[in-house]
């Protein structure tokens, strides 16, 4: 059950995406003896890489004028164990040799800096590759949609600038060509396209009157758009493509290569069943494969993806005409 994602060989399509279970050495290589073709671990945040390059550079304006045996007593922030960009680091390092399949590192951005440099310290600790997960909401309602896409692309050439390993783009559908833009992206060299990112909205207590902030696991309803979408750009590309959001069975990792995905990620199952259900689904998947006479993944890989010759705009119409004559056989007549 071989395939290849961002130019590496993986024994499996089946893959962890960033999530709780990758934050130690022993919980990505319990992921790792599951049978997972990769492992992505949790995202580093901007934020905190920034933050403390901010720290360093302010410890060492008020010490520029301390003397040379002085200099000791007061560590660079940036450089302890406990700081969240060096503990991830030593994360890469370790995870990276304790496993035989590829580290993909994660990096949360949301805009252009001096924390892109990171990559490459990302790069040399050991990740085969580079997961950035642009997590943009303009809350700012006078920025354009061009302006929230230039800025998408401005990430990935730094990110790109920086590294020399492949890198892969995690973005939301929230886009008004989300295909046109995804070409885009590929054009400014993504190696890759993960999709899609969940944007994370909050529940309202009517009770307390608040805003609730929380995260809700992941169900197969979710599957529905990325899987779409993927179908749409699996004969207009070569990059790979990775799916993520809504498995939680072999079927739904069936679905998404039939529609074209090079390799499926998944966390919310792996967290509701633990580590070791990454078998389940791929022993489910191989079962389906022998059913079905399929020896190899590129067999049926794509086999559901919108045929290139066709009409993108009438086939989406045409869907989608369809699924409200089959809701009005279904449910009655609705209102459209």
């Amino acid at each position: 059950m071989d395939t290849t994602y961002l130019g590496m060989p993986l024994r499996s399509p089946l893959v962890a995406s960033a999530g709780p279970l990758s934050q130690t050495v022993d919980g990505v290589r319990q992921l790792a003896d599951a049978g997972l073709g990769a492992v992505v671990l949790y995202s580093l945040f901007e934020e905190q890489v920034r933050r403390e390059a901010e720290r360093d550079a302010l410890l060492e304006e008020l010490h520029s004028e301390s003397f040379p045996e002085a200099t000791s007593y007061f560590p660079s922030l940036g450089d302890a164990d406990d700081s969240p960009a060096r503990a991830y680091l030593n994360l890469v390092e370790g995870a990276a040799k304790a496993i035989e399949v590829p580290l993909i590192a994660s990096l949360n951005a949301s805009g252009v800096g001096s924390w892109t440099s990171f990559a490459r310290q990302l790069a040399d600790a050991g990740a085969a590759a580079l997961e950035c997960n642009i997590y943009f909401v303009p809350g700012d309602l006078s920025v354009t949609g061009a302006e929230v896409e230039q800025r998408h692309l401005d990430i990935l050439a730094a990110v790109k600038a920086a590294v020399d390993i492949p890198v892969a783009v995690k973005l939301s559908p929230h886009f008004s060509s989300v295909g046109n833009f995804s070409l885009r992206l590929v054009d400014a060299g993504a190696d890759g396209l993960v999709l899609f990112n969940r944007f994370l909205q909050p529940a309202v207590d009517v009770e307390k009157l608040a805003v609730v902030p929380g995260v809700t696991l992941s169900s197969p309803t979710d599957a529905r758009l990325p899987r779409t979408w993927i179908a749409s750009l699996r004969r207009q590309t070569d990059v790979s493509l990775a799916a993520t959001s809504g498995v939680e069975s072999a079927a739904d990792v069936i679905a998404y290569l039939l529609a074209g995905a090079d390799v499926v990620m998944t966390t919310s199952a792996l967290v509701r069943h633990g580590a070791g259900y990454a078998n389940k689904l791929l022993g489910g998947l191989a079962e389906w494969m022998a059913g079905k006479g399929f020896t190899s993944i590129s067999e049926f890989r794509g086999l559901l993806a919108v045929p290139e010759s066709t009409d993108g705009n009438e086939y989406a119409r045409a869907g989608y005409v369809a699924a409200l004559e089959k809701a009005k056989s279904t449910y009655g007549s609705l209102l459209a």
